[in-house]
C-alpha cells in the first residue's frame, strides 16, 4: 500500500504535528508519495525517511497511491484534486490553515485519524464538479472545479457586464464587479461572502451569485446542474479574469464560456463520524449565541 501526499508551506508551529504525521506513516509501513516541492520544503524542517519517493505528476500516483493526503488549508485541498481527476482516489485534508471546510482533520487528530484510515473507519463523501469549455481549451486538461468559477474583471475599475444563458435561453446580463458559478461545495466558499445561500452536496444544482452587483434587486439564483450555463462577457477593459478554484486565466470578449457537470466527481474520506451539516455548524459558529 502507498499513499500520496500533498502540500504547501506551513508556520512553523505545524512542524510537530507534520512530524508526527510522518513518523505515523512510517510506522505503519506504508509507501509514501510526496509532491516534490513539498517535499524540498519538507526537508529543510523536519526528518523525512530516504524511502519517501518523490512525484510531480497525476500519472505517478494514479496506479499507485491508495489515497491521497492534503496539508495545508482549504486552497491546497483544491490544488489536490488536479492529481487525482477521475481516479476516484479519496482525499483526506490535514488542516494547517484557517477555516478547513475541506480539511477537515486538525493537526491533533492526526495519528487517530491515520488509524482510522488505515483500518477503514471513513466514510467516501462523492462532489461534483462543474467544467468550463472554451474554443481554445483554456484550462486544458484541468478545465474543472471542485468549488467555483469566477468571472472578474481585471484591469480597470469600472464594472462589467455578464450576459448569462441557460441552455441557450437568456437569464440576465449582470452588471457587476464578476460573476460566481459555484457548486454545493463552493457555496460555502467566495459565493457565501457574496450573499449566496448554502447548497447541501447531492442537491444536483449549481447557484449563480453576482459579485457586488449595480442592481440591488439581482439576487443570487439557484438552478438544476443538468443544465449548460453560457457565459458571453463585454467591458470597457479588453481583459478579464477568470478563474477555476485556485487556477486563473486571463481573457477577451471574444471567449464564450460554456458551463456544466463533470462527467465524474471527487471523493472526500470523511472520519470520525463527521458529516456536512456538523461541518456548517462547527464552522460557522452555528448555535454559539449565549442565549442557547
Amino acid at each position: 500500500m502507498a499513499v500520496a501526499v500533498y502540500g504547501r508551506k506551513f508556520t512553523d508551529n505545524f512542524a510537530p504535528y507534520i512530524q508526527k504525521f510522518f513518523d505515523k506513516l512510517d510506522s505503519i509501513g506504508v509507501g509514501v508519495l510526496i509532491y516534490e516541492p513539498f517535499l524540498d520544503y519538507l526537508k529543510q524542517r523536519i526528518n523525512i525517511s530516504n524511502k519517501v519517493k518523490p512525484f510531480t505528476k497525476n500519472n505517478e500516483i494514479i496506479n499507485s497511491a491508495e489515497f491521497l493526503f492534503s496539508v495545508g488549508g482549504d486552497g491546497t485541498f483544491l490544488d489536490s484534486t488536479t492529481f487525482i481527476r477521475d481516479s476516484n482516489i479519496p482525499i483526506i485534508g490535514i488542516n494547517t490553515g484557517r477555516l478547513g471546510f475541506l480539511s477537515g482533520v486538525s493537526i491533533n487528530e492526526i495519528e487517530t485519524a491515520l488509524e482510522d484510515v488505515f483500518a477503514g473507519k471513513f466514510a467516501l463523501d462523492q462532489r461534483s464538479l462543474l467544467k468550463v469549455e472554451t474554443e481554445n481549451n483554456l484550462f486544458g486538461a484541468n478545465n474543472f472545479a471542485l468549488n467555483e468559477l469566477t468571472v472578474h474583471k481585471k484591469d480597470s475599475s469600472s464594472m462589467v457586464t455578464i450576459n448569462a444563458f441557460i441552455d441557450g435561453d437568456f437569464l440576465n446580463s449582470y452588471w457587476a464587479d464578476g460573476l460566481i458559478v459555484a457548486t454545493p461545495t463552493g457555496s460555502t466558499a467566495y459565493a457565501l461572502s457574496c450573499g449566496g445561500p448554502i447548497i447541501l452536496p447531492g442537491s444536483n444544482n449549481f447557484e449563480i451569485t453576482p459579485i457586488a452587483p449595480h442592481n440591488l434587486n439581482v439576487r443570487p439564483i439557484v438552478i438544476p446542474d443538468d443544465k449548460v450555463l453560457t457565459l458571453k462577457i463585454e467591458g470597457r477593459s479588453q481583459d478579464f479574469l477568470v478563474s477555476l478554484d485556485s487556477r486563473s486565466k486571463t481573457i477577451d470578449s471574444s471567449v464564450e464560456l460554456k458551463i456544466s457537470k463533470n462527467n465524474f466527481t471527487i471523493n472526500l474520506a470523511r472520519l470520525h463520524n463527521e458529516n456536512i451539516l456538523g461541518t456548517i455548524r462547527n464552522k460557522l459558529n452555528w448555535g454559539l449565541d449565549q442565549r442557547n
